[in-house]
Parts: C-alpha cells; structure tokens; sequence
C-alpha cells in the first residue's frame, strides 16, 4: 500500500458537486480517502477566465501503482466531462485530478513525472495540500509541505 497526495480543481458546472464527486469516486474505485482538504476558491492559473476555480487536495491509501493511478485519475476525469488535458495551454474545466505525491517516490517519464514538477510554484495546490499534510517532506526538495507554502 502507498500514500498518494492528490490535487482536486474544478472552475465549471456545478464545482462542489464536481469535487465531491470526484473524491467519492476515488474512494469507491482506488483506495481509502484518509484526509480530504477544505475547498478553496481561486483565480484561474496560466490562463484568463471569469470562472474561479475550487481547488482541493485529497490523502489516499492505495495499492496501485503510480501508472495505474494516473489511469484511474483520468478515467474518472472523463466520465464526469472532461474532454482534454492542458498539455501547456490551460482552460476552464469540469475537473482536474493530479497526483502530486506518491510516497517518497521520484519518477519522470513521458506519461507522469513524480513528484508534481510544478507543485511547490502553486499556492492553490500548497494552501489545501498544507492543511492535509503539512509536515511531509517533498522528496527532490527535502522541505516540508508548510516551510514550502509558507514561501509562496
């Protein structure tokens, strides 16, 4: 079993729904949701919309491996409406699942780099992560979650 940190943001459609949703789906197909940040309203990130966002950051006790989880994440993302990934241009969407940590793991291959390379950068993924995690280490920085946050 693994500790997997991941990053909930939504900023179209009914957003409360689509983040509960989303973790609910988590809980029921890839493991036990052992904590679940509250929801924090923000501006839009790398691109402009009138659309703020919901952004959130779950705990998960899992036994997939990082490549199945990020199968999962997007499977899920597509069944509540999502019809693309960013792949550098940002834009509203109905969900967004990251995975941010996978225990102390550090990976990088075309499909998924672990952990999240731009994580430490974005006050919306570190303010929910924080509260749910302060004290982890972030594996390739070897600083907490909050000394990390807190320099934001």
């Amino acid at each position: 079993m693994a500790i997997a940190y991941l990053s909930l943001g939504t900023n179209i459609g009914n957003k409360r729904r689509n983040m509960i949703t989303a973790a609910a789906l988590l809980a029921e197909r890839v493991g036990d949701v052992l904590a679940l940040s509250g929801f924090y309203e923000t501006e839009p990130w790398g691109f402009a919309s009138e659309n703020l966002f919901l952004n959130a950051a779950v705990k998960l006790k899992t036994s997939f491996s990082p490549s199945e989880l990020l199968l999962a994440t997007q499977q899920i993302e597509k069944e509540l409406g999502r019809t693309e990934k960013s792949n550098g241009a940002y834009h509203d969407r109905i969900i967004d699942i990251d995975i941010l940590l996978y225990d102390d793991e550090i990976r990088q291959t075309a499909e998924l780099t672990l952990p999240h390379p731009l994580m430490h950068d974005r006050k919306f993924v570190m303010d929910p992560l924080s509260e749910i995690a302060p004290f982890v280490v972030h594996p390739v920085l070897k600083e907490r979650i909050i000394d990390l946050k807190e320099r934001l």
